[in-house]
């Protein structure tokens, strides 16, 4: 897996390894609608994107792009792309109304189906327990502040493991639960809205020790070939300058991104500069003992996240602090690190106003190579927001995301090249779909959606992808 190959007909690097896994990636809220159909009921994305200024034009997920009635459609579109396998996020309220009781047998019967139809299309399924839609319920009774809800998790995922477990073989637990902590409970940006600084960090170690409950499940309910993961949208942090206070700047978001996650999951502990750096805002009495030993259970793979990297510098209290990296509005999103200023960054950007900087991408998988080298490595999200014009024979050319998807895909295969295990992609998004509190204004897919009649049209960077899944390699600009 860490070698490339030359093609003897061409003389061209093929960027990738045999058997590499080429798919596609979605998540429930952002694209199934059907939000309270055949027993589903409502999650705090439902709740959040109601209450009026939460979302740009109030808009919501209950429509989305209507997957829950067109997934065979869009099964057969996966098709048409070639890709072997699609990542995709279960709704715990449409499995468990509630979440927790009575199993809602409608609700799984569409993931079953779901399931089937992608084996019958020789995809393989992959799924996510949880992309963020936690039972209103749950959040009622306190959420991912209230310990009782790893226990539900729990309970939720063994119900998948047994109703999917002889069809799916790969598993993630949590899609970036640093969104759900930090931007759902600090600066309340995200469902469900709170601006609770502690309450982050509490949110933290319930959704770390609700993954290692759930992994728990999965090695005593499914096969041993199994493989268990958890999906991180690890930051890459750069200091504007090499003095100590940036430095110090960058060690500090480093650590609320990156370390207050992997720390836990690979060494047991928690780092102890983000204990010391947090103290005035929490003491972590919420971690019980033997808590981060389940939390530690060994994983199969690596789920990794990227769009852009963060540059940062310490504050130097003169004039209105920058607050650059997506998030500017609402409460604090990195409590216990107020000293530092988040900085724009040359070059072109997205929609999302990132930066277009694929070196990012190869300097995060050199060092997870570095730091867990023994861990193989999946690229679970990578893509852009970009504007797209519709032509007048209907086709959408996307040059901005061709490119974006060129350079990204050529930093995997230089990481491959220099060591790095990593063992597939998923291009985010297979669909235009529901960006959160951005409503419909950002479109990440490469199958537009036309949200008023749903009509999906492949992109030209779907069929770029395409040719990239065939070809298994990055063709030249």
């Amino acid at each position: 897996m860490t070698t490339t190959e030359v093609d003897p007909r061409t003389g061209e690097r093929s960027a990738f390894p045999p058997g590499f896994l080429w798919g596609a990636a979605t998540a429930a809220y952002q694209i199934e609608g059907a939000s309270t159909e055949d027993g589903r009921t409502a999650s705090i994305w439902d709740t959040f994107s109601h209450t009026p200024g939460k979302t740009v034009n109030g808009e919501t997920g209950d429509v989305a792009a209507d997957h829950y009635h067109r997934y065979r459609d869009d099964v057969a579109l996966m098709g048409e792309l070639g890709i072997a396998a699609y990542r995709f996020s279960v709704s715990w309220p449409r499995v468990i109304p509630g979440g927790s009781g009575p199993v809602n047998a409608k609700g799984l019967d569409f993931y079953s189906r779901l399931v089937d139809s992608l084996l019958e299309a020789s995809i393989q399924p992959v799924i996510t327990m949880y992309h963020w839609d936690l039972p209103q319920e749950l959040e009622d009774a306190g959420g991912w502040t209230n310990r009782a809800t790893t226990e539900r998790f729990a309970e939720y995922a063994a119900v998948l493991a047994r109703a999917l477990g002889d069809r799916v073989s790969m598993w993630t637990t949590f899609n970036e639960p640093w969104c759900s902590a930090f931007l759902g409970y600090s600066a309340g940006v995200h469902a469900p809205g709170r601006q609770e600084p502690a309450s982050a960090f509490s949110a933290v170690h319930h959704l770390l020790l609700a993954h290692g409950l759930a992994v728990g499940e999965l090695r005593s309910t499914l096969p041993a070939e199994t493989k268990a993961s958890i999906t991180l949208n690890l930051h890459v942090v750069r200091p504007a300058t090499e003095s100590a206070a940036d430095l110090d700047a960058a060690r500090q978001i480093d650590g609320l991104a990156n370390r207050v996650w992997l720390d836990p999951l690979f060494k047991g502990s928690y780092p102890a500069d983000v204990l010391h750096d947090t103290r005035e805002i929490t003491d972590w009495s919420f971690v019980q003992p033997g808590d981060l030993e389940v939390i530690s259970r060994p994983l199969d793979v690596l789920g990794v996240n990227y769009y852009s990297p963060t540059l940062v510098r310490a504050y130097a209290g003169a004039g209105p602090k920058a607050t650059a990296d997506g998030h500017g509005k609402g409460g604090e999103t990195w409590p216990g690190a107020s000293a530092v200023e988040f900085l724009p960054q040359q070059g072109q950007h997205t929609e999302m106003d990132w930066v277009v900087d694929p070196s990012g991408l190869y300097d995060l998988l050199m060092r997870l190579h570095r730091e867990l080298p023994d861990l193989p490595l999946m690229m679970t999200e990578n893509g852009a927001a970009f504007v797209d014009v519709v032509r007048e024979d209907g086709s959408v050319p996307d040059p901005d995301r061709v490119n974006y998807l060129r350079v990204h895909l050529n930093a995997v295969a230089d990481a491959i090249t220099d060591g790095a295990d990593v063992r597939g992609y998923f291009v985010w998004s297979l669909l235009d779909n529901y960006e959160w509190a951005w409503g419909y204004d950002r479109r990440f897919g490469v199958i537009r959606v036309d949200f008023d009649t749903q009509q999906r049209t492949i992109k030209d960077s779907g069929r770029f992808y395409a040719d990239v899944v065939r070809a298994n390699s990055v063709p030249s600009a």
